[in-house]
This record gives C-alpha cells, sequence and structure tokens, in this order.
C-alpha cells in the first residue's frame, strides 16, 4: 500500500514539474516575442524582406484585391503602365517583363545567362523531380532529344490523331450527347473537368501507350486527378511567399499547406508508379514506340522515369485542358466565332460533314486556318502558363536598359502581353481571331511576341500535336453542339492558382445538341 502511494505522490511530482517547465517555455517564448516587437517597434524597423514601394506594399498586404479579382491582372495593369513593360517585385525578388525585346534577349540572345535555375527548381522539385520542366543543362537536353525525335516520327504524329479521333468519337462526343438528349439541355457539366479527362486519356495512350481504364488504382481516377490539381496549386503557392525559408520549414515541420502538398504527391507517385509499371507488365505485347518505353530503355531509374511520367502528364493534361476550356468560354460570348468555324469545316470538308465529328482528324484539319486563328487568338488572351520564370546566371542589363544582378528571377508574363496595346494594337482585350489571317490564310507571330509555347532553344517539342487535338476537338465540337456556359463570362474570369491556368470553381456549362440540317 506505500508502495503505490510513493509511487502515486512521484508521479504527481514528475507531471507538476513538466507542467511547470512547459510554463516556463511558454513564458520565455511570449517573453521574448514581445521584446522583439518592443525592439522592431521603438527602432521603426520591418522585417528584413519588407520594402516600402508601393508594388511591395500592396503586394505584401494584397491591397491590390481591392480592384483586381487575380493576380495576373493587377501585374498586366503595371506593366501596361511602365514605359519599358518592365516592373521590379522587389520582395519576391522577381523583375516581371511584358517586353518582346526582353523576351528574345532571355530565350534567344543570353540563353545562357536564363537557366530555370536551382531556386526555382527546388520550389517544384517535389512534384516535379528532375522531368524536362524543371531542369537545366545535359538532363534538359538527354530528355528534349528524345521526346522531339519521338514527336517529329510520321508514324508517332499518325497514331497520334487516331488516338484522338478515337477518343472524340468514342467517348467525348458521346458524353457530350447524353449530357443534350432527353434533358432539353438543363444538366450542366463542369467543361474543365470534362477537358481534363479527355486530355488525360490522349496523353496516356498517346504518350505511355496505355488506355488509363487498365490502370489497376487503388482508389478512383478522380482522386489522384484532385491530387495532380492540389500539388499544382500548392507548388506553384510556393513561389508567391515572400520569404521562402517559411515553406522549406514546415515542409520539415510536415505541418500545413506542406503537409497537404506531400500527401497529394504522394497519390501521384502511385499514379505514375502504376503508369510504369502497366507500361513494364505489357512489355512486347505492344510495340513499344511510346514515348514512354523509349525513355525506359535508356533508364533504369524508377525516380527519374516517375519525374518523366508526371512532367508529361502536367504538359498533355492541363495545358490542353487550359486552352480548350478557354476556347469554349470565348466562344460563349462569341457565338458568330463558332458560325465562321461552322462555315470554313463546310467549306473544306464537304458536304456531309456536320454528320461526321470526327473529320478533324484527317489531313483536313491543316486546312482550316480560321479554327487555327481562333485558337491562337485565345490563348493570346489566355495563355495555359500565364508566365515562365528564369533565374539570372550572371548580372546583366535587358533591352530596356533594367540591371539584372546576378540570382535575380526573370518572369515574362505571357498573360500580360497578350494584354498590351503596344504590342497587339488597341483591341488587344477583344477575340478577334481575324487579326492572325492574311488573305484567308493563318499568319503566324514573333514568339517574342506570342510566348505562349516559349521560344528559342526551349521552343515547346509538343506544340504540333497540341494544336491538332485541340483544333480537332474544337472543330468536332462545335460541329455537333452548341455550349453555353452558365455564371461565367471570359470576361471577367477568376482564376485558382496553379501551373497551369484553371478557372476557379469550374466552367459550368448547358449543351445543346445541333440540328442537322434537313
Amino acid at each position: 500500500m506505500g508502495a503505490g502511494t510513493d509511487a502515486t505522490t512521484l508521479h504527481h511530482a514528475l507531471v507538476s514539474s513538466l507542467q511547470l517547465q512547459v510554463a516556463a517555455v511558454f513564458f520565455a517564448s511570449a517573453a521574448c516575442t514581445l521584446a522583439l516587437a518592443v525592439l522592431l517597434g521603438s527602432m521603426r524597423l520591418r522585417p528584413p524582406w519588407w520594402c516600402a514601394c508601393a508594388v511591395c506594399e500592396a503586394y505584401l498586404t494584397a491591397s491590390w484585391t481591392g480592384e483586381f479579382d487575380n493576380l495576373c491582372d493587377w501585374f498586366a495593369h503595371l506593366l501596361r503602365r511602365d514605359p519599358g513593360r518592365t516592373v521590379h517585385v522587389h520582395v519576391l525578388g522577381n523583375v516581371l517583363t511584358a517586353n518582346p525585346a526582353t523576351v528574345e534577349h532571355m530565350l534567344r540572345g543570353r540563353f545562357d545567362n536564363y537557366p530555370k535555375g536551382a531556386p526555382f527548381s527546388a520550389i517544384l522539385a517535389d512534384f516535379l523531380g528532375r522531368g524536362i520542366f524543371n531542369v537545366d543543362g545535359d538532363a534538359w537536353l538527354f530528355q528534349r532529344k528524345l521526346a522531339a525525335a519521338e514527336l517529329a516520327a510520321p508514324a508517332i504524329r499518325a497514331f497520334a490523331a487516331s488516338v484522338v479521333a478515337s477518343e472524340l468519337r468514342c467517348r467525348l462526343i458521346p458524353l457530350l450527347h447524353s449530357a443534350s438528349a432527353g434533358q432539353t439541355g438543363e444538366k450542366l457539366l463542369d467543361l474543365q473537368d470534362v477537358f481534363r479527362r479527355f486530355a488525360f486519356d490522349c496523353i496516356c495512350r498517346i504518350s505511355f501507350g496505355l488506355d488509363p481504364g487498365c490502370l489497376e488504382l487503388s482508389l478512383p481516377m478522380s482522386a489522384f486527378a484532385d491530387a495532380f490539381d492540389t500539388a499544382s496549386m500548392l507548388s506553384a503557392r510556393r513561389a508567391t511567399a515572400p520569404m521562402h525559408v517559411l515553406w522549406k520549414l514546415k515542409r520539415l515541420l510536415n505541418i500545413g499547406d506542406e503537409r497537404e502538398l506531400r500527401d497529394a504527391i504522394g497519390l501521384v507517385d502511385d499514379l505514375a508508379a502504376e503508369v510504369i509499371r502497366q507500361r513494364r507488365k505489357l512489355g512486347s505485347a505492344t510495340s513499344g514506340d511510346d514515348l514512354l518505353s523509349r525513355f525506359m530503355g535508356s533508364i533504369n531509374d524508377d525516380k527519374y522515369l516517375r519525374d518523366i511520367v508526371v512532367s508529361f502528364m502536367l504538359a498533355g493534361r492541363d495545358t490542353v485542358a487550359s486552352a480548350l476550356t478557354a476556347f469554349f468560354l470565348l466562344l460563349s460570348d462569341h457565338p458568330h466565332v463558332a458560325d465562321a468555324i461552322r462555315d470554313e469545316v463546310s467549306r473544306v470538308a464537304g458536304d456531309g460533314a456536320e454528320q461526321r465529328p470526327t473529320i478533324a482528324a484527317s489531313d483536313a484539319l491543316k486546312d482550316m486556318h480560321y479554327v487555327h486563328a481562333a485558337l491562337h487568338e485565345c490563348m493570346r488572351l489566355f495563355p495555359p502558363v500565364q508566365f515562365d520564370s528564369k533565374f539570372a546566371a550572371g548580372d546583366d542589363t535587358l533591352p530596356d536598359g533594367t540591371s539584372v544582378a546576378r540570382g535575380t528571377r526573370v518572369t515574362y508574363h505571357a498573360y500580360a502581353m497578350g494584354r498590351m496595346e503596344s504590342v497587339w494594337g488597341p483591341d488587344c482585350a477583344e477575340f478577334h481571331p481575324e487579326r492572325w489571317l492574311s488573305g484567308g490564310r493563318f499568319v503566324p507571330e514573333s514568339p517574342y511576341r506570342y510566348p505562349v509555347f516559349q521560344g528559342g532553344v526551349r521552343v515547346c517539342i509538343g506544340k504540333e500535336l497540341a494544336i491538332m487535338e485541340m483544333k480537332a476537338a474544337i472543330v468536332a465540337v462545335v460541329q455537333s453542339f452548341d455550349v453555353e456556359t452558365v455564371g461565367r463570362s471570359s470576361r471577367r474570369p477568376k482564376f485558382a492558382p496553379g501551373l497551369t491556368a484553371t478557372f476557379a470553381g469550374g466552367v459550368p456549362v448547358r449543351v445543346r445538341q445541333r440540328c442537322s440540317p434537313g
């Protein structure tokens, strides 16, 4: 009995001692915090990353939200106002530009001085790893050469066209038909989600040689898609932090956004691992001419393969879906453009094209100049990747006279450039496909005025494939359906954070099947 009493007494004593120690730690922490606050206040100091200029004050206090819905619109406003179309956001260590001469300087003239850079690669390392969009030097060149050789092959282009035609005929068009049939057009679809599924199916079949339906996953595909979106959003959010040490500390402690990011990336890893496993399982059962098989023939490191798979998913799913969603958002506000597309399809493809929604996957697609112009005009206003950053490897002076110190982040802002009167004229805010046509034929712009696909050495190697896929989808859908957005407008979009342009809350639409001419 006495021994039990002694043990209880000892337990209480230890608890009391521990409580006192914890209380002392909290008191000391509070006292230090108060002392620091008093010191800063008395010395009229601000944190070391603070900047008192108007731009940085507005960024840090988020006062810009009083006038603008999106950060990209505020940046576009600042760049329009600056004579050199270049602005320095000091708290981010970031020089922003919408000056075509500066874009050319970065992407061509001084390409070697403007790599992705270690700081930016670190931000995306957990998500993209050593994938092509997050590396420089030999690693970038190796992936680019292998992918470029594959994408340039006539066989892969023909295969890609057949995949897109199949996806349109067997999945996308029937889905839209079911949303309109028997519902008097009242069933709403999230068009952004629909195009993400379409683009994901296409990229899996073209790049990995797999139909997503064959993947043996522990969760529904929607869970992995959500995880991909979350990983993209939270990775992008890292780049907006004035002090990178904050997200690095949260990652170390596995708390807040960083814990959510780690969980999301875990699911992305599972998806990529299953893609690699299924590709190996198929082995010689298929031709092995897809991109992933080519990389697997040269790389034995599954982590490296995972990074390549995720990068191609990002490129093939998110950018294509973003552009297609924006296109139909614009089309809903500009129905005369849809009429012009139908006229061109009828003229180019001949009579009966209305009954063949996948005619666009044929060679006739190349002769549809108005469709080509409308798609480029859409991406001028709503580029799938709104900006791209590089880090200066050495001191430099930009063409507009801006001094750039070594290590400075320099960002060309494609979204802002599409809204520059100095670049596109007084009607720059208007959706006007005709600006790309001369004598009825499409005339391309300089990639430094229109850096949607980058330019110079880093120009997008999947550009032609992506354009084919998007034009085919546009023609097939516009021929067969009227798509009306509900509660959304291209004139005042709201974006969600992410590595690619994503419309917050999706894009709900009402689909109505068009009557075939009798």
